[in-house]
C-alpha cells in the first residue's frame, strides 16, 4: 500500500515536472483577461456617428468634406477640366489655410507651455540657490 502511494506521488511529480507551468499560467492569465475584459467594438455606439458627423460639418469651408461630396463635385465639373482645375486650386488653398491656422495655434500653445516651464525651472533654481 505504501509502495502504491509512493509510486502515485512520484508519477504525479513527474507529470508536473513535464508540464510547462509558466506557459500554462500564461494561457490561464490571458484567458482570464479575455473573459473579464469588456471590449466594445464601437459599432453599437450610435452617438459616435453623430459626433463624427458634427465634427466634419463643424468646419464652414466651401470645399468637400467627405469622399462622397468630392466625387459629386467631380461629376458636376466632369465636362470642363479648366473649371475643375480652378476648383481644385481654390479648395487646396482653403485646405492649406485651414492647416496653417491649426499649425499656428498649436505652435503658440507649445511656445506658451515651454515659456511657463522655463519660468518654473528658473524659480526652482533661484529657490535652491537662495537656500
Amino acid at each position: 500500500m505504501i509502495n502504491l502511494i509512493s509510486r502515485t506521488i512520484s508519477h504525479i511529480n513527474s507529470l508536473l515536472k513535464g508540464l510547462q507551468v509558466k506557459g500554462f499560467l500564461a494561457v490561464v492569465l490571458v484567458g482570464f483577461l479575455m473573459l473579464t475584459t469588456n471590449v466594445s467594438d464601437g459599432q453599437n455606439d450610435k452617438g459616435l456617428k453623430e459626433r463624427v458627423r458634427e465634427k466634419v460639418e463643424q468646419n464652414d469651408a466651401q470645399r468637400p468634406k467627405t469622399v462622397g461630396q468630392w466625387f459629386k463635385d467631380a461629376r458636376e465639373t466632369e465636362a470642363s477640366p479648366g473649371e475643375r482645375l480652378q476648383k481644385i486650386g481654390q479648395q487646396s488653398g482653403e485646405a492649406f489655410k485651414e492647416f496653417g491656422s491649426g499649425y499656428v495655434e498649436g505652435a503658440q500653445e507649445t511656445a506658451s507651455d515651454v515659456g511657463d516651464s522655463a519660468a518654473q525651472a528658473g524659480r526652482n533654481i533661484s529657490n535652491k540657490v537662495a537656500r
